[in-house]
């Protein structure tokens, strides 16, 4: 074989292998640039979370991985790519999901026209009785029935009947609404300080909620934190529920809509050391405010009271407790007040929350529940929304009655 043969053999063996060679290193780039981003975690107040987040961000690997290929690439490059992968604090927040709640000022206001359907019979029910053209004994009665019904107790329904009856015989019956509306007001008592404690200076306001099984307890506590940050306070969650296997879970979903921290413990573990817990944490991170969710419990049965009275104690060695909120269901009506009664003398409830009182007519159980405790109805839960708690305000319940 000539040797002008043998260099052009040589010569094509060499070009076969240069494109074999290109083929596998352009193959190789485009592997990495189609690699997939890394989640991004999902950062909330109640921690890192990365399990369900649907978000991507930028490629750091493959940045980094084109550099690999290429070590010729420029150090600013590859600070400017790293720089670029990176996600800033205000995405996180995005890609969080981190909701912006209702502001609390108005909110009753706001959702007068449920209320007003809710308790139709009650308002519109005595605006009826009461502006007949003649009211006789039998109308007293009938007024006096829709009173005890609606569960305003028999002590304030009397009070009330007595009132009215004075008044329509000294003004008569000309104005009958400007008169129930300002008796009712009385009733309804718009001197009680309704202030849920929630600022305290120098430490976290400390917010104890309890209740018994089914009230609406857990939703409520992540209710009236969207209504606190809505408000601009910082929370901490305590789930010292550790004997339902859902609740901190339940507590949890509510903490990472808006940004609240979730202290929680093992599934059947002792509640009063994560309250204590969730204190220590919220004076350690200087939040305004710890609200911690109790076990729903009997108040029949003693031990799970004497339990709930732990709690509170154990509490105290780290911080007062500065609000005990009772959550009571509003269709229970007087059976309510039996559980009022001995939860006030177990943890000293200072406040009520009334739930489910948008599908009930029986308004009067607000006045019920602050005659017999003595202590304000401060908070009510008037559907199933997320921003459905208002705070308490007698002149708009009041007009919702008789709307």
């Amino acid at each position: 074989m000539s040797n002008g043969l043998i260099y052009a053999v040589i010569a094509i063996i060499l070009v076969v292998i240069a494109v074999i060679a290109i083929v596998v290193i352009t193959r190789s780039r485009r592997q990495v640039s189609s690699l997939p981003s890394a989640p991004v975690a999902r950062v909330s107040g109640g921690g890192v979370r990365d399990d369900d987040s649907q978000a991507r961000a930028p490629s750091l690997d493959s940045a980094v991985a084109t550099a690999v290929l290429e070590p010729g690439i420029a150090e600013v490059e590859l600070q400017a790519a790293i720089e670029e992968a990176l996600v800033s604090e205000a995405d996180l927040e995005e890609l969080a999901g981190i909701e912006v709640p209702e502001p609390s000022a108005g909110r009753l206001q706001r959702l007068r026209a449920r209320l007003a359907r809710s308790n139709n019979a009650l308002g519109k029910g005595l605006l009826a009785l009461m502006s007949r053209d003649s009211i006789d004994d039998e109308t007293w009665d009938e007024i006096e029935e829709t009173l005890l019904v609606a569960d305003l107790g028999v002590g304030p329904t009397m009070e009330l009947v007595d009132r009215l009856r004075t008044r329509v015989r000294v003004e008569g019956t000309a104005d009958v609404g400007a008169m129930l509306r300002e008796e009712l007001l009385a009733l309804v008592d718009p001197t009680m300080d309704r202030t849920v404690v929630t600022e305290v200076p120098g430490r976290p306001a400390v917010v104890l909620v309890v209740g018994v099984n089914g009230t609406g307890k857990t939703t409520t506590t992540g209710k009236l934190a969207r209504l606190l940050v809505a408000d601009g306070r910082t929370v901490v969650l305590g789930a010292a529920d550790t004997f339902r296997a859902a609740a901190a879970d339940q507590l949890q979903t509510w903490g990472d809509r808006v940004g609240a921290a979730v202290v929680r413990g093992p599934e059947g573990g002792d509640p009063a050391a994560v309250a204590f817990d969730a204190v220590q944490i919220g004076a350690a991170s200087d939040v305004d405010t710890v609200v911690i969710d109790t076990a729903g419990r009997l108040h029949t049965k003693t031990g799970l009271m004497d339990e709930l009275g732990k709690v509170k104690r154990v509490v105290e060695k780290q911080s007062p407790v500065d609000e005990v909120l009772l959550v009571l269901d509003a269709t229970t009506g007087q059976n309510g007040l039996t559980q009022a009664k001995v939860f006030s003398e177990v943890v000293e409830v200072t406040g009520i929350a009334l739930t489910k009182l948008d599908g009930t007519a029986k308004g009067g159980i607000v006045v019920a529940v602050q005659r017999e405790l003595g202590v304000p109805v401060k908070l009510v839960g008037l559907g199933e929304g997320p921003d459905d708690l208002a705070p308490f305000d007698p002149a708009a319940f009041v007009d919702a009655l008789l709307a």
